[in-house]
């Protein structure tokens, strides 16, 4: 009978709108809820199959939940280094537990990123869930194959201190072109391979303390240079120039103290030696420079450190941007070096592309993580996860595991948090109106209840 059918479908209807207010309530209550994404409700008609198109069988209604995980929320500002966010398509990897990813490893997706380091220095978000990232060789490069089993949660406080070995010297100044010629030049004793007559001979009487020095001879220009060996330790490289005609110079480069290096002639911590040449113009001409000086120089130091290999950068071939001889005095420029002494991590920095760097007291950055972004074909299919989070479902499709910036996933935002995508006045408009039509329903079961009753009443 329609009267009993018409008070199921009140009844759908009570239903129905109870989901509805569940979702409003579950929307509003995390209005605040970094990365939350809005759950609206869809209402479908339940219809009551008839044989024949004159009569007519209530049926009802069914709200279904329509997750809106695709909405891009306000990308806020943070002044946390480990507040992440996407901007764009793509979710974070997150493990329910901090260890290599395996066969017992719960993976979901998220876009919450507020991720605080633990006990163990493990960068977890407000749901407990770990970061998962691809470790770096130690040339800063991720594997060439993207796979789960690659993934690792994010550590940085687990890195021991680290120090840098000075590779390259770059070195600007500028030689006297009317430099007068010094004796030994004039004499043609000059001989950069021996103690007696060499630059460096007569810095390694000063450096032992022999004054005068009996050997060597005394350069026309000459600056000092810091280096940094494998260990940390830090080394004073001695640049000296000698004028031997014009637009063409010795020079020779020798460790200050000669007793923290093996190398060159003995007991003068020599490097390198060699002439460097000038153009007319008082620029760099290095074809008629020596390549002993261009070419990288091996260092080996005393003390245990690893034998150091730099590159000299005197400018470029024809330009001003180096060494120089114009007629004004002698003097340095600038120089500088890379490398750096002994420190321990201080920070941690990501970057757009999800590059995880380890931040040190010594001023490195190093590159130990890379973060990758997953997307799916329909985002708005997954499975919601307890904690904020997904995983896959039958009609997300399959996971696409991509670095930010490929493929269509989006960027990391460093400092930035996603807000809600909660609407809070569309939440409260849609409140009133399924208030209105859970009471609307009610009114459809005391109305088939009242024409029962009178049914009832027909036979007294």
């Amino acid at each position: 009978m329609s009267l009993f059918a018409s008070l199921a479908s009140g009844v759908s209807g009570l239903g129905a709108f109870s989901s509805a207010l569940g979702m409003i309530s579950d929307n509003i209550a995390n209005l605040n809820t970094v990365g939350y994404k809005e759950t609206r409700a869809s209402f479908s008609t339940l219809v009551t199959e008839s044989s024949s198109s004159a009569t007519y069988s209530p049926g009802g209604v069914q709200a279904l939940p329509q997750s809106l995980i695709s909405r891009q929320g306000l990308l806020q500002s943070s002044t946390s280094a480990t507040d992440l966010s996407i901007d764009g398509a793509g979710f974070f990897v997150v493990a329910t537990r901090g260890e290599p990813v395996n066969a017992n490893t719960e993976i979901s997706f998220t876009r919450a990123g507020s991720f605080t380091p633990n006990a163990d220095g493990f960068l977890k978000n407000t749901a407990g869930l770990f970061l998962m990232g691809v470790p770096l060789d130690t040339n800063g490069n991720p594997p060439s194959n993207l796979t789960m089993t690659e993934l690792q949660p994010i550590n940085v406080s687990n890195l021991t201190s680290t120090a840098e070995a000075t590779t390259t010297l770059a070195l600007r100044a500028n030689l006297q072109s009317s430099q007068p010629l010094n004796a030994a030049i004039i004499g043609a004793t000059y001989n950069p391979a021996t103690v007696a007559d060499s630059m460096a001979g007569y810095a390694a009487d000063v450096a032992n303390g022999i004054i005068p020095p009996v050997n060597g001879v005394k350069s026309d220009f000459q600056t000092n240079i810091q280096v940094f060996d494998a260990l940390g330790g830090v080394h004073t490289i001695i640049f000296s120039a000698l004028r031997q005609t014009d637009n063409l110079w010795n020079v020779e480069m020798f460790v200050d103290p000669p007793s923290e290096v093996t190398s060159g002639l003995v007991g003068t911590g020599q490097i390198a030696s060699g002439q460097v040449a000038f153009n007319g113009d008082g620029t760099l001409n290095a074809a008629g420079t020596s390549a002993s000086l261009l070419a990288p120089l091996t260092v080996n130091w005393t003390g245990g450190a690893s034998a150091s290999t730099i590159t000299n950068d005197f400018g470029s071939d024809g330009l001003s941007d180096g060494l120089t001889q114009f007629a004004g005095a002698s003097t340095l420029i600038s120089s500088s070096t890379n490398g750096a002494t002994f420190g321990n991590v201080v920070g941690v920095s990501v970057d757009k592309e999800g590059l995880v760097s380890a931040l040190f007291s010594n001023g490195l950055a190093k590159k130990v993580f890379q973060l990758p972004l997953t997307t799916f074909q329909n985002p708005d299919g997954l499975t919601r996860r307890q904690g904020n989070s997904y995983t896959v479902s039958d009609q997300s499709g399959s996971l696409n595991l991509k670095f930010a910036g490929i493929g269509g996933a989006g960027f990391v935002a460093p400092q930035t948090l996603e807000a809600s995508t909660v609407d809070l006045a569309g939440e409260f408009t849609s409140l009133i109106t399924i208030q209105r039509a859970f009471s609307a329903s009610t009114k459809i079961i005391t109305t088939a209840d009242e024409m029962l009753n009178e049914l009832n009443n027909i036979k007294r």
